[in-house]
């Protein structure tokens, strides 16, 4: 027994054999007390009804009379075979015995108690002189002139302790063989529908961490806490096998995306060391190329640099008070000479007027660069992109990018905002753009939604939280 089964046995068993004992030992009490309140009833009733029938004519009479009326109630005795009686003399001395024999005197506890209680009357338990455990009561009969004597009646505790005995004996048995019964039931079950899929969890998740990741835990059909372990494994191995998946795409892609521009960069810079200064042209046509691809490296580093800091949460933002709009302006106007010389139009309509907010300039623009140049990448030659930003009452600027391009793919679309993903293999980039405007946009208490349809084009939707507009400059802008 190992793991969670000695913890479950030593902690779940531990508690079911304590209550199980509690429930017992009170079983037994209950039944012990039952017996001798029904002991000490039948002394009551002897004590009320003989003692009131053959003692009662003698109440003002000599001593006598009393040893006369307690040979008659001697004589008359029938509870003899579950009792014995004693009458005793006002010295406290035993004169007759319903046993017939001669009485040796003994300590009578209840007889001294009867003597000093208000009602005459006194019960003890406790063992005689021979060690036999009995229950008496003792019952002062009264005369005019004080205590005449006193019956005491006495029953044994021998039977009675006996049967409380065997009562312990079978109550132990049954409880050993119930808790038993507990045991080997409960641990089937319980090594059935926790342990086994336990160690089966367990085995599943040390070769998925040793790179299985095409392991499965087998079905299990209970809709309780381990179903849900399971299925939450097997969801997990789902999630690291297409991460990985991405995550060895994403190194093929980014070593094919560093290889174009390293091969021009190489290339370039082979020619310029040949040709010398003898063709200024190309010269200058081959520094063109290495500062263009040189720039493509270094939005490629800063992609990269972005997802680590994304990845370890510490992407941060040097918030001041910009104009959204402005940006917008200054990224639209860059994009225009690229997306014009692959036969691309843009179309621009925002609002004329300023739109203050709280944010990171350099983080915003980066947002509208991302997403204009994959509306670039996706767009046909002859294509059309639509750029609009509206205000809305009171606090919120909602900006749109449409294009007519390629469009996604219903089954791509919930993941174009995850890591590394990319709908289009053969189209250039890292697959981490968009993944950088989610959480972009997340840290300006912003929205970022995508819809499209494949083959018709895709319609990108930013929500961001902005100064208040004066009334009739929102105005103004409606009326444009």
């Amino acid at each position: 027994m190992t793991g969670i089964s000695r913890k479950w046995f030593f902690e779940v068993i531990s508690i079911i054999s304590i209550v199980i004992f509690i429930v017992s030992a009170l079983l037994v009490v209950i039944i012990s007390r039952s017996y001798y309140r029904t002991v000490e009833t039948t002394l009551n009733t002897n004590a009320s009804d003989l003692l009131s029938s053959y003692f009662s004519l003698y109440g003002n009479d000599s001593s006598e009379n009393f040893a006369q009326g307690g040979r008659e109630f001697i004589e008359n005795f029938t509870g003899s075979d579950i009792m014995e009686a004693w009458v005793i003399d006002s010295e406290g001395k035993v004169i007759l015995s319903s046993s017939g024999f001669e009485i040796e005197q003994s300590d009578m506890p209840d007889y001294n108690e009867a003597l000093r209680s208000d009602s005459g009357r006194a019960i003890w338990t406790g063992r005689t002189s021979t060690g036999e455990r009995i229950m008496s009561e003792t019952t002062l009969i009264s005369s005019g002139s004080g205590v005449a004597g006193a019956v005491r009646f006495m029953i044994s505790l021998k039977y009675i302790d006996s049967q409380i005995i065997s009562i312990i004996i079978i109550t132990a048995v049954v409880s050993l063989a119930f808790l038993a019964l507990i045991i080997f039931v409960s641990s089937r079950f319980y090594v059935k529908t926790i342990v086994r899929p336990v160690r089966n969890v367990c085995s599943i998740a040390e070769r998925i961490a040793g790179g299985d990741l095409d392991a499965r835990v087998e079905q299990y059909n209970d809709d309780d806490e381990i179903g849900m372990l399971c299925e939450k494994i097997n969801d997990m191995a789902t999630e690291l096998e297409s991460a990985d998946k991405m995550k060895n795409d994403f190194i093929s892609t980014v070593s094919h995306e560093l290889r174009t521009p390293l091969t021009a960069i190489k290339g370039w810079g082979e020619t310029l060391i040949q040709i010398g200064e003898t063709d200024p042209a190309t010269s200058k046509r081959g520094m063109e190329v290495i500062l263009d691809e040189t720039g493509r490296l270094n939005e490629m580093v800063e992609e990269l640099l972005d997802f680590s800091r994304m990845s370890n949460g510490r992407m941060s933002l040097n918030i001041e008070k910009i104009d959204v709009l402005a940006e917008l302006d200054e990224t639209v106007f860059a994009f225009r000479e690229r997306a014009a010389r692959e036969g691309i139009e843009i179309s621009y309509n925002v609002p004329p007027v300023p739109v203050p907010a709280d944010a990171d300039a350099s983080r915003i623009k980066q947002v509208f660069v991302n997403i204009l140049d994959n509306a670039i990448k996706y767009t046909h030659q002859g294509g059309r992109i639509t750029v609009k930003a509206e205000l809305e009452r009171p606090k919120t600027l909602r900006i749109i990018f449409t294009d007519n391009g390629k469009g996604i793919a219903p089954d791509d679309l919930p993941k174009v905002k995850e890591k590394f993903f990319k709908a289009d293999s053969t189209v250039r980039g890292s697959g981490i753009g968009l993944a950088v405007v989610d959480e972009i946009m997340k840290l300006h208490k912003g929205d970022f939604t995508i819809d499209s349809i494949l083959g018709e084009g895709t319609t990108v939707t930013l929500t961001l939280p902005v100064d208040e507009i004066p009334e009739e400059e929102v105005a103004i802008s409606e009326q444009q």
